[in-house]
């Protein structure tokens, strides 16, 4: 909980930079297309965060301005989550044993569809819905979730969003606490 806390909180502070600089904001044009490309890095939640530490990754975002406040999105890329040390302790009776062990790295294929809402010129918000396609062997396809908040201007995109993937039954369900750096430029 404290590193969500710590990763939120870079996340609030690198927009109160941009903040206080004197760049002019920029809402979507309509009709126009726009492509960023990002690098991602977070930390697991839920059924993972004992196995994975951390997460990194790069995506490509093709945006439509449906008016100058909302835009659609298409985003995929590669997200690679980095297994961590742990330790587990077995006790038998009398014999103490004691087991450390890496978590496997593994990774996931985010396709996802959704919207982009400029509230107050820079910010917005977001939600994303799709599909999550884990590269492991055995893997799945998860259900994707993802709502955001963000900055924007006319070249940089820097969002923080919560990423959750489910499958079926959801037995199976984790997330990514994200923040996302994309340089964009009109198509």
């Amino acid at each position: 909980m404290k590193k969500v806390i710590k990763l939120m909180a870079i996340g609030v502070a690198t927009v109160a930079i941009f903040f206080t600089t004197n760049v002019k904001a920029q809402t979507t044009p309509p009709s126009a297309w726009r492509l960023g490309i990002g690098v991602e890095g977070g930390i697991p939640t839920g059924n993972i965060h004992t196995t994975e530490g951390w997460d990194l990754g790069g995506t490509a975002r093709l945006q439509y301005g449906l008016d100058k406040n909302v835009a659609v999105m298409l985003t995929s890329g590669y997200y690679n989550l980095f297994g961590k040390d742990y330790t587990a302790t077995i006790v038998n009776g009398n014999s103490v044993t004691t087991v450390t062990a890496k978590g496997p790295n593994f990774g996931i294929i985010p396709v996802k569809a959704g919207a982009k809402i400029f509230f107050n010129s820079p910010i917005y918000i977001s939600g994303e819905a799709g599909a999550g396609f884990e590269t492991i062997s055995g893997g799945s396809t998860k259900l994707l979730l993802s709502p955001g908040l963000g900055w924007a201007n006319k070249s940089w995109d820097i969002g923080a969003r919560y990423e959750n993937f489910s499958s079926a039954g959801f037995s199976n369900v984790y997330g990514l606490v994200n923040l996302r750096v994309a340089y964009g430029f009109t198509l």
